[in-house]
């Protein structure tokens, strides 16, 4: 995981936390009195394939031991659990159900939000939608969705892999901050009470973002069916977070050797509680079933909605009589 990798590593193993879950120093100046010696490398004896996940870190970390190893990435990810905790209650306090999009680069998730984005408006326009877009560099996907009138803020990682929670942090205190702006200058009128949908869609990688909690509701990973049925063995931490799969780009199934049964039956061997959607963001196939999906987890219980929906009210209210009074 990008723990181990070196961006939370000052090159002598030391953490550099400076109010931030890791600093994204990428140091890869380790000491050489390991670099040819992994001792808990295991050797498959029929074909001499190497298995670097074998020790107790369940990764190898050159010229860093196992117990140090996985006494870093117990630091790094501790506080990283504490901001992530204090973002679940953040959101839960605005009415706001946040998921967590995961994937290969190119399995569609921009293509899939900005489709999402549109067909709530027509099925629920009284649900909003926000996205906090994560990925190394540029703001493409956040001027996508953008274009679809819903807010957005990117997030550029830079060398980093994944999303972080006060990565998360700052950019929903951004999403928050342009929200109410906009809506003291055109309505007061938004339901709080339909409850809130917050996409977070990570840096595309199957590898890193499963470690990292950013406060989400779920996770939800998307696969598309141009990427093979097996990655859910490859890449099996990815699908074990997952509370749902979404099988992607099924309109090209006619064109590929992709056997679908094999990938969700894969999918369940990793994660059996896994929930499973089969559509194409491009034909609208199988969106239905998804944006039901979305509905169900969005859908506030009954007290907390009519307390958000009270605490709307007085914001209205409050916004109305300071207006007054600059007028």
């Amino acid at each position: 995981m990008c723990v181990v990798c070196g961006c939370a590593d000052s090159g002598d193993g030391a953490v550099k936390a400076e109010g931030h879950a890791h600093g994204h120093e990428h140091g890869h100046e380790h000491g050489h009195e390991h670099e040819h010696g992994h001792g808990h490398v295991h050797v498959d004896p029929r074909h001499g394939d190497l298995h670097f996940g074998a020790g107790a870190a369940r990764v190898s970390v050159p010229g860093m031991s196992q117990a140090r190893t996985v006494k870093l990435e117990a630091d790094i990810l501790g506080e990283n659990r504490r901001i992530a905790q204090s973002n679940r209650r953040h959101f839960e306090s605005h009415g706001v159900t946040a998921l967590n999009l995961l994937s290969s680069p190119g399995s569609g998730k921009t293509t899939l939000l900005c489709a999402t984005i549109e067909a709530l408006k027509a099925r629920a326009p009284q649900v909003e939608t926000r996205v906090i877009e994560g990925d190394q560099q540029t703001s493409f996907d956040a001027d996508r969705i953008r274009a679809t009138g819903a807010p957005a803020i990117q997030v550029n990682t830079g060398k980093g892999c994944h999303l972080d929670a006060p990565m998360v942090a700052e950019a929903f205190a951004q999403l928050h901050h342009h929200h109410h702006e906009h809506d003291h200058h055109h309505h007061h009128g938004h339901d709080e009470a339909a409850g809130s949908l917050l996409f977070i869609e990570n840096v595309g990688n199957l590898v890193c973002p499963a470690l990292w909690d950013l406060g989400e509701a779920a996770k939800v990973v998307v696969l598309s069916v141009t990427e093979g049925e097996d990655k859910p063995l490859k890449y099996p931490d990815m699908f074990a977070a997952s509370e749902l799969m979404v099988l992607n780009k099924i309109d090209l199934l006619p064109h590929l050797r992709f056997d679908v049964d094999r990938c969700i039956a894969a999918a369940r061997q990793v994660n059996p509680a896994l929930e499973v959607i089969q559509l194409s963001a491009t034909t609208g196939e199988g969106m239905d079933a998804w944006l039901s999906w979305l509905l169900q987890r969005a859908a506030p219980d009954d007290a907390q909605a009519a307390l958000r929906a009270r605490v709307a009210a007085l914001e209205a209210e409050l916004a109305e009589a300071r207006a007054s009074l600059k007028g």
